[in-house]
């Protein structure tokens, strides 16, 4: 008995079949992308939508421009903090004396100044080298003699705390001079033809405009030549025109108001020479390095104490800029400045993309991290939201964030 057996030949393909089928592989294409860098995009979608929300919430007010310029300056302190948290928490350590530090410097400063009439362009010199100086002694301590740097760091916040209470005898000193409160308070000057804008605040937009685009341009480029994944080329360029609407949105709303902050120039500055030396220094490399797998960076001559005591050098000289930050902000040292801020940098870092285990973290989410948190406190306090129901939600996002890190990376590793 046989069997006939027929060979079918496959069903035409509908019209437009292959065109549906290219789309639905580009869609994957994009999805796989975002999967791949949900660490590093998630942070940011999530800022964009907590500033959209909050923009109707208040009807509009978070996006004022005075509104705008109050929240740069309002938060400088804790992006400077956050910058160089980062870098500590990259290096797999914890600094929790970063409050206290920015406190006593904001102490000395006042002590140099107000009552000694110290010019303010040396007291700063002064108070940066006494910053540095404070995180270098705990850098010794962690690098070179083993002791973990969440006890050398909690004894810092002690020591540093008693000794702005001696500088300031329990009172608070100032004013400060007005040079030093224009550098961290001003904005930049006037210049031009009447345009009804900051004209210089336009022409730094529009050359950091240019920047960005051509920064990641050219990092799309090296990654193609070095045979790395990057991003399908239109979600690279949904990306880019992210980046310069968000840059060009942020030009226009200072411009309109009295330009740019000059700590916010500051800042600039310190995120571009910190993203240079994490994403291109040999330095950088090695932070990762012994934060992403410690026995590995000594067999591969990596010199890890040295590494770690210029990683708290560093973060000893970001919390005295903090310190005069907020200092010249307040007009006045207090001996309760500085409470809590080392949480809000830590908080900022784990927000913005840093693990807990060390080696995993940008200088830009870093900055995204400051900025979610600074956004959710203003705009509750143009909601009058309790400061008892703030310190819950800011709980519960930090929470989320170091929840989404345990999450991606279970979801990697499987």
């Amino acid at each position: 008995m046989s069997t006939d057996v027929t060979a079918k030949s496959p069903a035409p393909a509908p019209p437009g079949g292959s065109g549906s089928a290219a789309e639905g592989g580009l869609l994957r294409l994009m999805l796989d992308g975002l999967r791949r860098n949900m660490r590093q995009y998630g942070m940011l979608i999530a800022l964009g939508l907590i500033v959209a929300l909050f923009a109707i919430w208040t009807d509009g007010d978070l996006l004022l421009p005075h509104n705008v310029s109050n929240l740069v300056l309002q938060n400088a302190y804790v992006l400077i903090l956050a910058i160089g948290m980062m870098l500590v928490i990259i290096a797999g350590h914890i600094d929790l004396s970063v409050g206290s530090l920015t406190a006593f410097v904001g102490a000395f400063a006042a002590v140099l100044t107000v009552q000694h009439s110290v010019a303010w362009p040396l007291a700063v010199v002064l108070c940066l080298l006494v910053g540095a100086a404070a995180g270098a002694a705990q850098g010794f301590f962690i690098a070179y003699l083993g002791i973990p740097s969440f006890i050398v760091t909690l004894a810092g916040m002690l020591i540093f705390r008693g000794f702005t209470e001696i500088l300031l005898k329990g009172q608070t000193l100032g004013p400060f001079p007005d040079g030093l409160q224009k550098t961290f308070t001003g904005f930049l000057p006037e210049a031009g033809p009447d345009t009804n804008y900051h004209n210089l605040t336009l022409l730094l937009g529009l050359v950091l405009i240019a920047a960005v685009v051509w920064q990641e341009v050219r990092d799309r480029r090296r990654q193609q030549e070095f045979a790395l994944d990057v991003l399908p080329a239109r979600l690279f360029l949904l990306k880019l025109v992210a980046l310069v609407a968000a840059v060009l949105t942020l030009t226009l709303l200072l411009a309109s108001y009295k330009g740019a902050p000059i700590v916010l120039i500051i800042l600039g500055v310190l995120v571009v020479g910190y993203g240079y030396v994490m994403r291109n220094a040999v330095f950088g490399r090695h932070i990762y390095a012994i934060g992403g797998n410690l026995p590995a960076a000594k067999l591969s001559g990596i010199k890890d104490r040295k590494v770690t005591f210029y990683v708290f050098l560093n973060m000893g000289a970001l919390a005295a800029l903090a310190g005069l930050a907020i200092a010249a902000r307040l007009n006045a040292a207090s001996p309760k400045a500085g409470l809590n801020y080392e949480l809000e940098a830590i908080a900022s870092s784990f927000i913005g993309g840093a693990s807990m285990s060390g080696g995993v973290g940008t200088v830009l989410g870093a900055i995204i991290g400051g900025l979610v948190l600074g956004v959710l406190n203003n705009g509750m306090n143009l909601l009058s939201v309790g400061t008892d129901w703030q310190q819950v939600i800011k709980g519960f996002a930090l929470l989320l964030a170091v929840g989404f890190d345990v999450w991606n990376k279970r979801k990697s590793g499987s």
